[in-house]
């Protein structure tokens, strides 16, 4: 069935009656976020909270890889923890990489030291997509269910696990590529030039999205997240064809057993689309206002964002501003679910973080 965006008026953008909010755990708090339900106030996580900006990952992260970081499940479980333990997060995602669905079918990705992705080789030929491997994704993945049967017990069930993949569409665009590029034009020109080879290979990519997501709920997660992150390298004529089928093929499989949240960046213009890609909740990019699309989406579909990440490069005080007021901008509409709109810097300050944090625990 469609879902069909609604208007709001003037006088009442996207404000809808409620009975009093209840008081509830983080992990509580998060999960009725997901369906739409009034709060105290919204639940907080960040994108990337984990790693980077913190010190103590900085440390655990010496004489070590990225990729041993993500493939060890005891060092996977701290790093996931360690934003939880700092600042008191909502919900905890685990430390993982949307490279790893390839990585299972048979493409192995590095870092470069120059800075991105490599993949072990392109994806460019029919040849190349019939290496691919979409069997067994989730046995050969089994350390990331090792992780998050690490991380579940410390949490308490006071805080919400999430887990993640990559949108089909934007796993592609590395396949395709090679590896991070500035410019993602070439799995555009195979949906074009080639058709049927780039449905082979989506297809190929949606079932081994499928099965590590359905890895993950297995092992215990509350809710996952898609990230498609060249989701906006599309043009708007073409998302559906090339990103928003496939989102609603993996959605659609994973049988609403937990909430998805779907973060298309850059994707402007294709409400409807995503709406209809059957998510619990549309993520938003900081360069929109999340009042107004917010207002526009169905009320039973939650909204998560904005703030602007280069703000935690700031000060608190503008941080404590800035967070108020995107929290006043969506006070009235249940369902919002408070994050960046894009990941933490690595030169995000930790009393800047801190200074988000409080603001939205303390706002009602």
């Amino acid at each position: 069935m469609s879902v069909h965006l609604v208007s709001a008026t003037a006088s009442s953008p996207g404000i809808i009656p409620h009975p009093a909010p209840r008081r509830l755990s983080n992990r509580q708090r998060f999960l009725a976020a997901c369906a739409c339900e009034p709060l105290d106030r919204p639940p907080v996580w960040l994108m990337r909270q984990a790693g980077r900006a913190l010190p103590e990952y900085r440390k655990l992260k010496e004489g070590r890889t990225f990729v041993e970081l993500v493939r060890t499940p005891e060092l996977a479980a701290e790093v996931t923890l360690q934003p939880i333990e700092r600042f008191g997060f909502d919900a905890a995602i685990l430390f993982s990489d949307i490279l790893i669905v390839p990585e299972a079918m048979g493409q192995a990705y590095t870092f470069r030291e120059s800075g991105g992705v490599e993949m072990d080789f392109s994806t460019h030929t029919s040849t190349d997509i019939a290496r691919l491997d979409a069997s067994n994704v989730a046995e050969r993945l089994s350390y990331v269910a090792d992780a998050l049967a690490l991380v579940r017990p410390r949490l308490a069930g006071n805080t919400a696990l999430l887990g993640f993949a990559g949108s089909p569409w934007t796993l592609a665009n590395y396949m395709i590529e090679g590896g991070s590029v500035r410019e993602w034009n070439r799995a555009r020109a195979m949906m074009y030039e080639q058709p049927l080879a780039f449905a082979a290979l989506m297809e190929k990519i949606t079932q081994a999205v499928i099965e590590t997501l359905r890895l993950q709920i297995d092992a215990g997660v509350d809710a996952v997240q898609i990230f498609d992150s060249c989701g906006g390298v599309l043009p708007a004529s073409q998302f559906e064809a090339g990103s928003g089928r496939w989102i609603r093929e993996v959605i659609d499989a994973l049988g609403r057993k937990v909430p998805v949240i779907l973060f298309s960046k850059g994707t402007h213009g294709c409400w409807s689309t995503l709406a209809n890609t059957g998510a619990s909740a549309i993520s938003l990019d900081w360069t929109v206002e999340l009042s107004r699309v917010a207002s526009i989406l169905p009320k039973e579909i939650a909204v998560q964002g904005n703030l602007d990440p280069v703000l935690l490069t700031t000060r608190p005080d503008i941080v404590e501003r800035e967070t108020l007021g995107l929290l006043r901008s969506m006070r009235g509409r249940p369902g919002h679910i408070f994050n960046l709109g894009h990941g933490v810097l690595p030169t995000a300050r930790l009393e800047c973080i801190q200074a988000l944090v409080d603001t939205v625990k303390s706002f009602t």
